[in-house]
C-alpha cells in the first residue's frame, strides 16, 4: 500500500495513536504526548486517552540560540533543521524507538516569529522544526505548520487550542474558563455550543518571568522555581498599573501576542531599573501577569459569560505565587487545574495538537473563527508522508 493510502486507512480504525509535539514561546523544552483518539469533530463524542507524556529539554546551545532569535535567513534555515532533529529525538524517545507504537505525528514546531494583524503586524507567523526530518527519522506521516492556514484566511493563527478545549473539557450545563499559562497566556471560554466559544490571548504568561530570572542569575536559572523569588520580593504596585497600560491590553478579541511584545526587549529595561533588587522585579512581574489575566476577563469575558470555574494548565500551574495571586483575584470563583479532568496540566497543549492532527486527518476544520478572526473554518496543517 502506498503512503497516502496507508494514511487514509487510519480513518477506518476505531482509534488512532497520535503523538502531539509542541515547544512553547519560552523554548523551555519539547512537550511530547502519545494520545489515543476515538471520534473527532464537534458532536462526534471524541475521547482522548494519554498513554505517555514527557518534556525533553533542548540542548543548552540550541535553546540559547532560539531565545536570542535568528539574525539571518541562513540561521533560520539552520535552526529549522536543528529543531527538526530535536523534535525527532523527542518523538523517538517517547516511543522508545518503536515507531509502530504510533500512527501519526502532529507537530506544532517552535515559534520564532508571530506578527499578528491585530498588533499592526504583517499577518505572519513562523514555526520551525522541519517536518521532513521527522518523517524521515521517525518513519511516520507528519501534520505540521498548523497556524499558517488560519493566518492566510485573515486570522491571528492563535489561539488554536479552543477546538480541543471544547471537545475535551466541555461539560453539560457548565461554563468553564480554560486558562493556559505558557510563555504567553490564553483563555478559552467553553459553553454549551461551539458557536458560543470565546478565546483569545490574555497577554504574557511565563515569558517575562523566565527572562527576568535568567537576567538575575546570569543564566544559571531558567525560571523562578515555584515562584520562590517572587514570594520573597516586594510588589511595585504603581509599576503594575503602568505595565497594564501596554497597548496590547486595549485590543479587543480576536487578539494574539508573542515574544515581540513581552520578551527580552520588554524585560531588559525593567531589569536595569530594578538592578540589585531582582526579587522585587519578579514579584512585580508575577503580579502583573495575574492582574493582566484577571483584567482580560473583566473586559472581555464578563460581558458575555459567568464562568463556573477557572481551569489552569501550562507551566504557570507550578508557580505557587502566581497561582495564589489568581486565587485571590478570582475569588470566590474556584481556580483549579486540568488535573481534575484527568489531563496533566503540562501535557494539555501537546494533547490539543494531537487532537488537531486527528481533525486534519479527517479533513475537518481545526480553527474556531470566533477565536482567531479567520474568515471561516479551515482545515489546518501541512502533510508530510512517510
Amino acid at each position: 500500500m502506498d503512503p497516502l493510502s496507508r494514511l487514509m486507512a487510519l480513518r477506518d480504525r476505531p482509534t488512532r495513536r497520535i503523538v502531539g509535539l509542541l515547544s512553547g514561546t519560552s523554548a523551555d523544552g519539547i512537550d511530547a504526548a502519545l494520545v489515543e483518539i476515538a471520534g473527532g469533530g464537534a458532536g462526534t463524542g471524541l475521547t482522548a486517552t494519554v498513554h505517555r507524556f514527557r518534556t525533553y529539554a533542548y540542548p543548552d546551545a540550541l535553546r540559547a540560540r532560539l531565545l536570542a532569535g535568528p539574525g539571518s535567513a541562513a540561521e533560520v534555515a539552520e535552526l529549522d533543521v536543528l529543531v527538526g532533529d530535536a523534535f525527532a529525538d523527542a518523538a523517538l524517545a517517547l516511543l522508545d524507538g518503536q515507531a509502530d507504537r504510533a500512527d501519526l505525528l502532529a507537530s506544532h514546531g517552535q515559534t520564532i516569529a508571530h506578527l499578528p494583524r491585530s498588533a499592526g503586524g504583517a499577518g505572519a507567523t513562523l514555526q520551525i522544526g522541519e517536518p521532513a526530518i521527522l518523517a524521515e527519522r521517525v518513519g511516520l506521516p507528519v501534520v505540521s505548520d498548523f497556524r499558517a492556514r488560519d493566518v492566510a484566511a485573515g486570522g491571528e493563527g492563535a489561539p488554536l487550542v479552543p477546538l480541543a478545549d471544547f471537545l475535551l473539557f466541555g461539560r453539560a450545563g457548565r461554563v468553564r474558563a480554560l486558562q493556559n499559562i505558557g510563555g504567553i497566556a490564553n483563555v478559552t471560554i467553553v459553553a454549551a455550543r461551539l458557536e458560543e466559544l470565546l478565546a483569545f490571548d490574555t497577554g504574557p504568561g511565563n515569558m517575562p518571568l523566565d527572562d527576568a530570572t535568567r537576567i538575575a542569575t546570569g543564566g544559571a536559572e531558567a525560571y523562578d522555581r515555584g515562584g520562590a523569588r517572587a514570594a520573597r520580593g516586594t510588589i511595585d504596585r504603581p509599576l503594575v498599573a503602568q505595565l497594564l497600560a501596554h497597548p496590547f491590553f486595549a485590543l479587543p478579541p480576536p487578539r494574539s501576542t508573542g515574544r515581540e511584545a513581552f520578551g527580552h526587549d520588554f524585560v531588559a529595561p525593567l531589569a536595569a531599573r530594578f538592578a540589585g533588587r531582582p526579587d522585587d522585579l519578579l514579584a512585580t512581574l508575577t503580579r502583573f501577569v495575574a492582574e493582566s489575566i484577571h483584567a482580560s476577563y473583566d473586559a472581555h469575558v464578563s460581558p458575555r459569560f459567568s464562568p463556573d470555574e477557572v481551569v489552569v494548565s501550562g507551566g504557570g500551574v507550578h508557580n505557587a505565587t502566581l497561582m495564589t495571586h489568581l486565587a485571590e483575584l478570582f475569588a470566590p470563583l474556584p481556580v483549579v487545574t486540568t488535573a481534575g479532568d484527568g489531563v496533566d496540566p503540562d501535557a494539555k497543549e501537546a494533547v490539543a495538537f494531537a487532537v488537531l492532527g486527528n481533525e486534519t486527518l479527517f479533513g475537518r476544520p481545526g480553527n474556531v473563527p470566533s477565536a482567531t478572526g479567520a474568515r471561516g473554518p479551515r482545515v489546518l496543517g501541512k502533510l508530510t508522508l512517510a
